[in-house]
């Protein structure tokens, strides 16, 4: 499976207390980072989740961000712990009956103590599990989001490498054509400058200038690239990494091709060879 480290996701859910919903993004990263923004009240949520994205997603530049909208009527289903509000009353006016010059009670100060509100505890507990819940939701969306475009990456590197084994297979094929024909053009320049040419060191030297231009270690490391590609794009684990390294050595013997070009047909293939090459790398820099 080809992931793409390019992806969306949304995920939104309504409920009494409010609005929740998360937005990730990924873009491509040379590894895995991710950035979470959470409302204070969501925060114990940030290290499970880090840990979820890390045993989800191998590679890629991660933004996950949580808004809550909360309901107008945040009241609702709230009630006052009465016993706990008249201790809190009779501790403040026993304080204050020893200060110089006392403060009045803050009610919004008695609502903020822990256990005042009953309910309230609860409903946040709540809120963040759904929060949590929600979070696969999205994770999954962006997993899947992932998986299309890794898919149509994959099919447009397919479609490179049979173009690259179409230009290897004829270049192997005219090869000899294109030997023999270079080996005529060097004996009629000789025989053009009129020069007493001695058979024998004629002959070691086009041997050694067909060992020169011999591309046939070339062509037959590009064809085994060729196969170690299509080998990885049908891996299970993580693969931009290994694709990089192998479009490096894909360019490094197209560029020893192009070095050792006899013929304009030969060239020209060369540089097919360099453009599918670079096609390749601009996608495999998005593949996970």
């Amino acid at each position: 499976m080809v992931y793409s480290m390019t992806a969306f996701a949304r995920s939104e859910l309504s409920i009494d207390q409010g609005n929740l919903a998360w937005e990730l993004r990924s873009v491509n990263h040379r590894y895995l980072e991710a950035t979470l923004r959470l409302p204070e009240a969501f925060r114990e949520l940030e290290g499970p989740l880090r840990e979820r994205l890390r045993k989800q997603l191998a590679r890629g530049k991660v933004e996950c961000t949580l808004r809550f909208n909360p309901s107008t009527d945040t009241s609702q289903g709230l009630s006052l712990n009465q016993p706990l509000v008249e201790q809190l009353i009779a501790a403040a006016g026993q304080l204050n009956s020893q200060l110089p010059n006392p403060a009045p009670i803050n009610p919004l100060e008695l609502l903020a103590w822990p256990g005042v509100l009953t309910g309230a505890e609860q409903e946040q507990t709540d809120l963040v599990k759904q929060a949590d819940q929600l979070f696969n939701q999205a994770l999954q969306q962006l997993k899947e989001s992932r998986a299309r475009e890794g898919a149509e990456l994959r099919a447009l590197i397919e479609e490179r490498l049979d173009n690259m084994a179409e230009r290897v297979a004829t270049l192997r094929e005219m090869m000899p054509t294109l030997l023999d024909a270079h080996r005529q053009k060097l004996i009629d320049r000789f025989n053009e400058a009129k020069l007493e040419l001695d058979s024998t060191r004629l002959e070691q030297e086009l041997v050694m200038l067909a060992q020169k231009i011999d591309v046939a270690e070339e062509l037959d490391r590009l064809t085994t690239h060729i196969s170690e590609t299509r080998h990885v794009l049908a891996s299970q684990a993580a693969i931009g990494r290994r694709l990089d390294f192998l479009m490096q050595e894909f360019n490094r013997e197209a560029n020893t091709l192009g070095s050792k070009a006899i013929d304009v047909r030969s060239t020209q293939a060369a540089v097919d060879l360099k453009v599918y090459i670079e096609q390749m790398r601009e996608q495999v820099q998005n593949i996970e």
